[in-house]
């Protein structure tokens, strides 16, 4: 072990931090665990734990929110505009329709979010697949959390990616 000279090592080595690519290193992994997750527990499983994931950060967005505005009761639209504008960071959401019906609110929207770029980049994640299983825990649970009676269910279902645009198209639909 006495050979080696470390100053020697270190230039042979060196990368200036500026280099770190986070994102590249964050769609590696994100790739790696869907599909690890996948062959040792099976699909239904993979769904259910990511759609999870998104569940916790629901939570919190929502008693954040309730907190902030101090109130529980919100309206639909309402609780729409009020998640995009503290989630700006994350997502840009363009509304296309807005439909309703009997017992149904449908919104059908322009989705570009914080995991268009790492799929974009990753031959093995799809959009509107096992990895946006994330975004729909996230936002059906803040949804339901801030709404609370006013619906008995929220849904959303990924219509098909508008690689022109570069967004996905989804539906939201608020079930009364």
């Amino acid at each position: 072990m006495d050979d080696y000279n470390k100053e020697e090592i270190n230039k042979k080595i060196f990368n200036p931090i500026e280099n770190i690519d986070s994102l590249k290193g964050f769609e590696i992994i994100s790739e790696s665990i869907v599909y690890k997750i996948l062959d040792l527990f099976g699909r239904n499983s993979l769904l259910s734990m990511l759609y999870q994931i998104g569940v916790g950060p629901g939570e919190a967005i929502s008693k954040r929110l309730k907190e902030k505005y101090n109130k529980d009761d919100f309206e639909i639209i309402e609780t729409l505009i009020m998640l995009m504008n503290e989630l700006r960071e994350f997502y840009s959401i363009k509304v296309r329709e807005i439909e309703q019906y009997e017992n149904i609110i449908r919104i059908e929207i322009e989705n570009y979010c914080f995991l268009r770029e790492p799929i974009k980049h990753r031959d093995k994640l799809k959009y509107g697949k096992a990895f946006c299983r994330v975004n729909k825990g996230y936002f059906e649970t803040a949804f339901k959390k801030l709404l609370g009676d006013k619906i008995k269910k929220i849904e959303i279902k990924f219509l098909e990616n508008d690689p022109q645009k570069d967004v996905c198209i989804e539906e939201l639909n608020f079930y009364l």
